[in-house]
């Protein structure tokens, strides 16, 4: 979860987790944290554990299914090797998101931007987002600490204004009681 007081301007991006070994030539499993698997493909390179000296270039990469993928690393050559990797998480930095559509956002640009109702009433900041298979709810922390859950469909979330860096949202009866 991102939250407004853990933000400044996120630099790093968490694509994924080491979680087994794959072989003994030094593959390793990855479970994908991103919408896209094949964003792999057209990395270089991640960051382990988000330190900027901990650099793995990627030799080859193989999707194993929607959300696992296998990569090999430059230099890691064995199962011992990539052991120590097991558990540590793999980043890339903001230079190296992949290309967003016209109407998509970064979900960690989102995070601060001021929520108000098609009326102009502002209701707080976005703190939160929480992501479901249906669909995402934002968590909108008024000034006085009052947190709403405001389900992200078109109908009750309108517009997002980048710009401005403001969600316009029409509320349903009761969705701000």
């Amino acid at each position: 979860m991102l939250r407004e007081e853990d933000m400044e301007k996120i630099q790093y991006f968490r694509i994924g987790k080491i979680v087994s070994t794959r072989g003994l030539k030094g593959e390793v499993k990855i479970y994908s944290y991103t919408d896209n698997i094949d964003r792999f493909k057209e990395l270089n390179f991640v960051y382990l554990d988000k330190k900027e000296d901990e650099i793995l270039e990627i030799q080859k990469m193989s999707p194993v299914s929607s959300n696992m993928v296998v990569l090999k690393f430059v230099g890691y050559d064995s199962i011992e090797s990539v052991q120590k990797l097991i558990n540590k998480s793999i980043y890339v930095d903001r230079e190296n998101t992949y290309e967003l559509d016209e109407d998509e956002i970064l979900i960690s640009d989102m995070i601060g931007m001021i929520v108000e109702t098609v009326d102009g009433k502002i209701i707080g900041k976005l703190s939160d987002v929480l992501q479901y298979s249906a669909n995402d709810v934002y968590v909108v922390k008024s000034e006085d600490s009052k947190e709403y859950l405001i389900p992200a469909v078109y109908e009750i979330v309108p517009e997002i204004n980048e710009e401005e860096n403001k969600i316009i949202i029409n509320p349903i009866s009761g969705l701000l009681d």
